[in-house]
């Protein structure tokens, strides 16, 4: 006996279009994130396995943390009397809306065993005064 309830499909399932896209199209994906908040910064690792470096995009705009990764793979097989040739892409997005205290101008990433690490340093921001608001 299994634990693991196989659901195989009918024929007609292969022929319908919802059955196929959830199987066969599916090239976005979302990776885990874990956030950690310290005394004198905010860590961001994003678990992407199977990427490599230079197929992420990283950038900070109007106080935004943009953070995405696109892949894609080719095999191609060729014997005596076929050719087999796969392929797949997979990519995701990640936004991000900073903090006030997060000094933009100063964030480091690093990829390293299928983990992006980010640390987005925190700076000193003096709040304004506590300013009474009259009722009118």
């Amino acid at each position: 006996m299994s634990l693991i309830k196989h659901e195989w499909p009918t024929l007609s399932d292969l022929f319908d279009e919802s059955w196929m896209k959830s199987r066969f199209s599916n090239t976005s994906w979302s990776p885990a994130v874990n956030v950690v908040d310290n005394a004198e910064n905010y860590e961001i690792e994003i678990a992407a396995p199977g990427l490599k470096k230079d197929e992420f995009s990283v950038s900070c705009e109007n106080g935004v943390l943009n953070i995405s990764g696109q892949t894609q793979k080719e095999e191609e097989e060729k014997k005596k009397n076929y050719t087999r040739k796969e392929f797949s892409s997979k990519s995701f997005s990640k936004s991000f809306t900073l903090p006030e205290n997060v000094d933009a101008d100063h964030i480091e990433a690093k990829y390293d065993d299928g983990v992006l690490k980010l640390t987005l340093y925190k700076v000193d921001k003096e709040l304004p005064p506590k300013k009474e608001i009259t009722i009118a």
